[in-house]
C-alpha cells in the first residue's frame, strides 16, 4: 500500500507512517521527514494500533443534508417528460436552463441550477433536448405490406421459402448530387504525406443517382441519370436484369418505394412486360413531405 502504484495518495500517505512507526522513529520525526502534522501522525498511528489496515481508511461520514427533496426531483423530471408547449413555453423542446427556470417560475424549489437538472435528468437516462422524427401510419394496408417486404428480407414469399435462383433487390434513387470535377489531379500519399486534393472544382450541374441492392448478396450496382424518372428507372433494371445471375433467375423480386417513377400497377406491369422473371413490390405508403 505505501508503495503501489495504483494506491490512492492519501492511503499511500497512511500507509508510509506505518511504516516508519515500525521502524522505530519518532512522531516528530516522522511528522518532519514527511511534512505532516503532528496530529496526523498520532491519529493514523493509533488508528493502526486499534483497527490495523481498516483504520487507514476513512471512516463513514453522513455528509452534507440534501437540499432538494425526492418529490421536487420528481416533478422535475415531470416536467422534462412534457411538451414545453403544455406548459405555455414557446420552445419546441426542454434544454436544462430553461427546465430550471420553469421549476423556479412553478415553485418547485426556490432556486435550482441547469447543472442540478442535469444531473437528475441523467439518472433516468431522460434527454428532453434530443428528438427523433417519425412518421404516423396512413395506409390501411400497412400490415399486409409491410410483411411481405420483410418476409423477402428474410428469403420467404407467401409462406414459401424462396429458391437458391430466386432473388431480392431494393432500389432507390438519390436526388441532386453535385457533379464536381477537379481542377488539377489529385496528388497520391507518400512518405509522410497525406494525399492531397486541390481545392479548386468545377461544377458539373446536378445528377440522380438510382442504385439497386441485392439483399442477400450485399452488391450493389448502379449509375448516374440527368434526371430521374420511368426511363432512368428501367435503364437500372436493364442494367441488372442484364446480368447474370438475374438474367436466367427464376424470380427478381424488385422493391420499391410509391415515388412517380415505379408507382401502382402499371410500373408492375411495366417491368413484369420487360422482364417476365421481374415481381415489383411496393412497400406500405407513406404521406408526403
Amino acid at each position: 500500500m505505501a508503495y503501489g502504484h495504483k494506491t490512492e495518495h492519501r492511503l499511500r500517505v497512511r500507509a508510509q507512517v506505518v511504516l516508519h512507526a515500525a521502524r522505530g522513529r519518532s512522531n516528530a520525526r516522522i511528522a518532519q521527514e514527511m511534512g505532516l502534522h503532528l496530529d496526523t501522525v498520532r491519529r493514523w498511528r493509533g488508528r493502526f494500533a486499534e483497527q490495523g489496515l481498516p483504520g487507514l481508511k476513512d471512516r463513514q461520514r453522513c455528509g452534507r443534508p440534501p437540499v432538494f427533496t425526492p418529490l421536487q426531483v420528481a416533478e422535475v423530471k415531470a416536467l422534462a417528460c412534457r411538451l414545453p408547449a403544455e406548459s405555455g413555453v414557446p420552445l419546441s423542446r426542454w434544454s436544462c436552463p430553461e427546465l430550471a427556470y420553469e421549476a423556479t417560475q412553478r415553485g418547485i424549489a426556490a432556486f435550482v441550477s441547469a447543472s442540478t437538472v442535469r444531473r437528475w435528468l441523467a439518472d433516468d437516462a431522460l434527454k428532453p433536448w434530443q428528438h427523433r422524427s417519425w412518421i404516423f401510419i396512413t395506409d390501411p394496408d400497412f400490415r399486409a405490406k409491410a410483411q411481405r417486404v420483410l418476409a423477402l428480407y428474410a428469403r420467404t414469399w407467401q409462406g414459401t421459402p424462396l429458391d437458391a435462383d430466386e432473388y431480392v433487390i431494393s432500389a432507390d434513387e438519390k436526388t441532386s448530387i453535385q457533379a464536381r470535377c477537379r481542377c488539377h489531379p489529385t496528388l497520391a500519399p507518400g512518405q509522410a504525406r497525406a494525399m492531397r486534393v486541390n481545392h479548386t472544382y468545377g461544377r458539373g450541374g446536378a445528377l440522380a443517382y438510382l442504385a439497386a441492392f441485392d439483399v442477400h448478396r450485399s452488391k450493389v450496382s448502379g449509375h448516374t441519370e440527368p434526371r430521374t424518372g420511368i426511363d432512368p428507372f428501367m435503364n437500372l433494371v436493364t442494367q441488372v436484369m442484364s446480368l447474370e445471375p438475374y438474367k436466367s433467375a427464376k424470380r427478381v423480386f424488385w422493391i420499391v418505394d410509391n415515388g412517380s417513377s415505379h408507382r401502382g400497377q402499371k410500373a408492375a406491369d411495366r417491368l413484369t412486360a420487360a422482364f417476365p422473371n421481374a415481381v415489383m413490390v411496393h412497400p406500405p405508403c407513406t404521406p408526403p413531405g
